[in-house]
């Protein structure tokens, strides 16, 4: 067993912890199963993961770190990789710098609509963030 893939288990299982999951590879099959849109992973895939092992591949990566709450590169890397991330959002907007994964990905999103669609869903957003009428 790698260093890497030791010290990725220990994350894993940290993770886990962290969420009140059980530490047992059937509870996160079960899990990883219901949230991934790809072919089910098997007993033995997780029991690799959690063992030290192997490391699963950046999309079941991604559904993990989403899993458990964390941000993918830390589960992946640890800490060095949170540090090398808050002094890259340091130098961000506020807002985007708050703003999580899926937040940013709308953004994304939405800048690359035609101008037509843009105007039509910042229209929409500002209508839905208006107080309610009495």
């Amino acid at each position: 067993m790698s260093q890497e893939k030791r010290e990725f288990s220990e994350r894993l299982r940290a993770g886990m912890r962290a969420r009140g999951m059980a530490e047992r590879p059937s509870v996160l099959e079960r899990e990883f199963n219901a949230s991934y849109w790809g072919r089910s992973v098997s007993f033995q895939a997780v029991s690799r993961w959690m063992g030290g092992k192997s490391i699963p591949t950046q999309d079941k990566l991604q559904v993990l770190a989403d899993l458990l709450h964390m941000e993918p590169q830390v589960l992946r890397f640890g800490d060095r990789a949170s540090r090398r991330s808050r002094v890259q959002e340091a130098a961000l907007p506020s807002w985007l710098a708050t703003a999580d994964r899926q937040d940013r990905a709308a953004i994304e999103a939405f800048l690359g609509l035609p101008a037509s669609q843009r105007k039509l869903a910042r229209e929409l957003i500002i209508a839905l963030a208006k107080p309610p009428r009495r």
